[in-house]
């Protein structure tokens, strides 16, 4: 992935509240993680443990909470089954997550 141009760059404010209310969200530790998995398609809470290694019961709980709170994600319970989905306000962030996977893929390999 090429780097944006310097005329797109020139054009971003110093400061954007909006912009610092965002990473403040998804900035968390575990989120990017937990919306990348339900943009894959996890919807039960043991999906998530299974496939984000390393992520307490604790934690994921936190965070879908959170996500609740900001819109990004909704809670609905069928049949006593509990799954989590994106809002539409969660599923825009898919171009968002894969912007970063290519970068992370580019830039920070583990």
């Amino acid at each position: 992935m090429a780097a944006a141009p310097a005329s797109e760059v020139s054009e971003l404010t110093p400061f954007c509240p909006a912009y610092r209310r965002a990473f403040e969200v998804l900035g968390r530790r575990w989120t990017g993680a937990i919306v990348r998995a339900l943009l894959a398609g996890a919807t039960r809470f043991t999906e998530f443990t299974t496939l984000v290694p390393g992520l307490s019961d604790r934690l994921l709980s936190e965070r879908l909470k959170e996500l609740e709170a900001e819109g990004v994600v909704e809670r609905r319970v069928d049949d006593g089954r509990i799954e989590y989905r994106l809002t539409e306000k969660g599923r825009a962030l898919a171009p968002v997550v894969q912007a970063v996977a290519e970068w992370a893929e580019q830039w920070a390999s583990a």
